[in-house]
Parts: C-alpha cells; sequence; structure tokens
C-alpha cells in the first residue's frame, strides 16, 4: 500500500484553510505598496497552495528570503494557468505552479516569462508515489484490465483535463502501455470527484494523489497499475520578464534552494522543518514524518526535457495551437539555479 505524500497531504486544505492562510485572494490588480520586479525588495509570488511547492513554504519559515533582505508575498492560484497574465504583466515577479498546454499557448501568442527552475520530481517508486493510476476493482478482478495497455478506449478521470500537469502526468503512465492520451477518454474530473466517478461506474480509471488514492485502495474500489516514472515532473519556477533582471532575482532562488535542500533526503530532516510543514499543510508531525516526498533537486534545475515532452504530448493532444513548436531553450534560464551554488 502506498504512503501519503507531502503534495497530498495539502491537497485537502488547497481551497480552504490555506489560500486564507496565504494571503489575500487574486483581484488582478497590482498589490497596493508593491514596486514591479519586486524593486522595494518585496518578491510577489503567485503560488497553487500545495505541498508539491514546500521549498518555498520552508524557505519563507526558515528566513531565508529574510537573510537575503527579501520579503515575500503570497498569492494563492487556483491553476498556474490563472497565474499566466498576472506574471505577463507584472502583477507577480515569480509563479511556482504546475506547467500546462495553456502556458505553450501563451508564451506562442507573445506573452514573456521564463522557466528558471523545477519544483517535485516524481521518485518512480510504485509504492510510495505521489501520484498514480488508479484503475476499477471491477476491472481488475475481472481480468478486462490486467495491464496499461488495456486501458485503451476507457474513461480515464483527470484533474484539469487533457491539458493540465495532470494530463501530462497521466500521458507518461498510458506510455508504459504504448498509449497516448488519444487511445483514451479523458474526463476532466477534480481530484476529490474521483472516487465516487471510480464507485459508481462513470470512469473506469483515474490519477488521484493520495491521500485520495489511498482511500480508494483502502475502499477497495481501485487500485494502482501504473505510476510516473522516476523523473517526471510537470511543475517548476516561472519569472516575470522585469524580474529577470531585478536585484533580488538570484537572491530570491538561492534562498528557495536552501528550503529544497531542508527537504532532501540528506537534508536536515529536523523536527523544526516538519513542524513548518505540519503547520503549513494542516498535518500531524507523526504523519508528515512517516511520509514519502517528491524529489527536489538541490539547486532546483530546470528540467528542458520534460518541457520538450510536454509540449510533444500537448501537440499530440491538440491541446496546443501554435503552428510550429516553441524552441525550449527560448524559455528557459538556468542561470539561477547555476549561481545558486547548490549542487
Amino acid at each position: 500500500m502506498r504512503r501519503r505524500t507531502l503534495l497530498s497531504l495539502a491537497s485537502a486544505t488547497a481551497v480552504g484553510g490555506a489560500l486564507a492562510a496565504c494571503g489575500p485572494a487574486v483581484t488582478g490588480e497590482d498589490p497596493a505598496g508593491s514596486d514591479a520586479g519586486g524593486a522595494s525588495g518585496t518578491v510577489r509570488v503567485g503560488h497553487v497552495p500545495s505541498g508539491l511547492f514546500a521549498p518555498l513554504y520552508v524557505a519563507d519559515a526558515q528566513g531565508y528570503f529574510a537573510d537575503a533582505g527579501i520579503t515575500i508575498e503570497l498569492t494563492p492560484l487556483k491553476s498556474g494557468q490563472d497565474g499566466i497574465p498576472m506574471l505577463s504583466n507584472d502583477q507577480l515577479d515569480v509563479m511556482v505552479a504546475g506547467f500546462s498546454a495553456g502556458m505553450f499557448n501563451a508564451l506562442a501568442q507573445g506573452l514573456a516569462f521564463k522557466v528558471v527552475g523545477s519544483m517535485g520530481i516524481s521518485p518512480g517508486d510504485p509504492e510510495n508515489s505521489p501520484t498514480a493510476l488508479e484503475v476499477r476493482q471491477a476491472l481488475i478482478d475481472d481480468g478486462s484490465v490486467a495491464t496499461v495497455a488495456d486501458l485503451k478506449g476507457r474513461k480515464i478521470a483527470v484533474a484539469g483535463g487533457e491539458g493540465a500537469t495532470g494530463g501530462y502526468l497521466l500521458a507518461a503512465m498510458l506510455q508504459e502501455g504504448g498509449l497516448t492520451l488519444a487511445d483514451v477518454e479523458v474526463s476532466n474530473l477534480s481530484t476529490p470527484d474521483q472516487e465516487p466517478a471510480i464507485t459508481n461506474g462513470s470512469v473506469d480509471a483515474a490519477t488521484p494523489s493520495a491521500p485520495f488514492s489511498t482511500a480508494m485502495e483502502e475502499a477497495g474500489v481501485a487500485s494502482p497499475i501504473a505510476v510516473p516514472a522516476q523523473g517526471v515532473t510537470g511543475t517548476g519556477v516561472l519569472y516575470s520578464e522585469t524580474f529577470l533582471g531585478a536585484e533580488q532575482a538570484q537572491a530570491f532562488f538561492t534562498a528557495l534552494t536552501k528550503g529544497a535542500q531542508d527537504l532532501a533526503a540528506s537534508g536536515p530532516q529536523s523536527d523544526e522543518v516538519y513542524q513548518i510543514l505540519a503547520d503549513t499543510l494542516g498535518q500531524d508531525i507523526e504523519v508528515l514524518k512517516s511520509s514519502p516526498m517528491y524529489t527536489y533537486l538541490p539547486d532546483l534545475a530546470p528540467q528542458p526535457e520534460q518541457l520538450e515532452n510536454m509540449q510533444a504530448v500537448w501537440i499530440e493532444a491538440g491541446q496546443i495551437t501554435a503552428a510550429e513548436p516553441l524552441d525550449v531553450a527560448g524559455i528557459v534560464d538556468a542561470s539561477f539555479a547555476e549561481g545558486s551554488g547548490a549542487s
């Protein structure tokens, strides 16, 4: 049985308590008192409240931003796509969120921003994966679905649909059976709604994160058939075009990497770090200590190969509208990871 993951532990609170705790609602207006590019020492960070972005919260609570003379202003977002216009219009300096087909479409339309870092990377462990492809138990029990390839033509629930991060993760898992998104019917269902859909048979499979996947398994309604391979990721750090040249740009990223290092298997993993996460996610500290986490690179280096894969998946699925693929090298800036001093 897969254990709960850090990402999953925030999922239930992302829309409620975490939104209230992390700052004011998004208004689409420039926050009062904030200068574009963080010139005042304040860096405006849009984030999708989730344990997946734990380095941000740890770095803040540990004072790494403050030590660099930076005050961060957190603005919660419902999705990474929601923050793209704000990032492009200098209403945000930084965004920490999932990537989407819409991000590529925005870039193709001339909106300016850069991918400067990565966030959680899948460990690829079938027993402890943050995300799994869960199949309706009845289909497994009667032998209808024994492998990923048997899902061809079946309906699969994905939060956000084909063009969201979850769509890319599904594509990565389908690849194990030689399938693509075009070989299945994707149903856009929020993660909490996926178990009822599995239970009543309206979908044949789903792509939940724990604890929702764990709940399905414990209820006996579904079993995992695949997980994303080690190294797969669909999230990261984006800078506005203006913030790329800001005085605080490197210092912010370096502080962020310190948060990632505190979460690494070889990092401190102190009670203090676990308490930060427990307070942020509203979870018992002992539960967190027994939970596997996403992998975080010590320098949070961007992953252009994954971006290439995402673009290819979404072009094939018809989610990207540009006539020609974007040159990924032109939308990635690895200089901040290189300048962080982490290794």
